[in-house]
């Protein structure tokens, strides 16, 4: 009997054991797939949250891109067929990484031919102006190179340019240089005598050009130096200032305008004859010749030549009182 008890206890832990063998094998397959679904289901979050928004301006245009899934700029061009000519640019560069908020900015070049040097060149460019792209592309332009068009004009796509070389040389020119004038004054000579002491000789000074010609004429000057190979010597001349007078009047004198020279007219004196006028307010005094006749008013005994009154009073005294000399000598 206890050999039987024995037998059926040992059956039992064996079905005990059994069963849970069979319930740890349901648990790891339950986990199994509890696991595996986590997984999917994060896979497909990280796959959700890996899409980017960018943005994409080309030739100045701007487009948006929502749920972009490509890794980086070169990957998303080609997704998209964005290809780049010569001259284009593009920031970021293709090799860069992709991140939500990404600016890509695509800058296209245009062409322009250039006819320069007995040649034609075809220039990708995306500079503005004319000048900019010949800088740009190391064609060195002369100040005086003509360019057309203008070196200022919008570098518009298939712009046709011509640069014309204008001829650069160097030209000297010898020129006088005017002498300067000394006057001494020698009281014992007659006022009608200007002797030269010393001789003036004019200087000369040599003028170096940078001239540009074209098509065989001159289309700029510009003065490059200035040197004097010889200095001019002044002249010196005396000048006589003794007068000797004769009769002596008084009276008015006024002004007209004649000839514009220093002279006068007087009813008597005559004519060819020089007086010596004096402002008796002013002690200013003229020596005008006698060219005319006149004034032929009452107590006026001479009138001016306007360039001779403005010598010894203002134009707007219009009459003043003076002494007039006749001179002898």
């Amino acid at each position: 009997m206890y050999h039987v008890l024995r037998i059926g206890e040992k059956r039992g832990a064996r079905r005990k054991g059994l069963r849970f063998f069979s319930f740890l094998i349901a648990l790891l397959f339950l986990g199994a797939l509890v696991y595996f679904y986590f997984e999917k289901s994060k896979s497909e979050e990280w796959n959700k949250s890996d899409t980017k928004t960018i943005t994409v301006t080309d030739g100045g245009l701007e487009f948006p891109f929502a749920n972009v899934a490509e890794k980086t700029v070169g990957e998303f061009l080609a997704s998209k067929k964005l290809s780049l000519s010569e001259g284009d640019s593009i920031f970021p560069n293709e090799t860069e990484p992709l991140f939500s908020g990404t600016h890509i900015i695509i800058a296209r070049a245009h062409v322009m031919v250039v006819r320069v040097d007995g040649g034609e060149t075809i220039l990708y460019t995306q500079a503005t102006t004319v000048e900019q792209a010949l800088k740009e592309s190391s064609i060195v332009l002369d100040e005086d190179d003509i360019v057309k068009p203008g070196r200022e004009a919008f570098a518009e796509n298939g712009i046709k340019v011509v640069v014309t070389r204008v001829k650069i040389e160097e030209q000297t020119v010898e020129k006088p240089i005017a002498f300067a004038k000394k006057i001494n004054e020698d009281s014992k000579l007659s006022w009608r005598k200007v002797v030269v002491t010393e001789k003036g000789e004019k200087g000369i000074e040599r003028l170096t050009y940078r001239v540009s010609t074209y098509d065989g004429k001159e289309v700029n000057r510009k003065l490059l130096k200035t040197e004097t190979i010889k200095d001019p010597t002044v002249e010196i001349t005396t000048q006589g200032t003794y007068v000797q007078v004769g009769k002596t009047h008084k009276g008015a004198a006024s002004w007209y305008a004649f000839t514009g020279t220093m002279s006068a007219a007087n009813p008597w004196l005559p004519i060819g004859s020089y007086v010596r006028v004096t402002n008796v307010e002013n002690g200013k005094s003229v020596i005008v010749r006698i060219n005319d006749r006149g004034p032929f008013v009452p107590g006026r005994i001479i009138d001016l030549d306007k360039v001779a009154f403005q010598k010894i009073a203002s134009i707007g005294a219009g009459v003043i009182g003076v002494t007039m000399e006749e001179i002898v000598n």
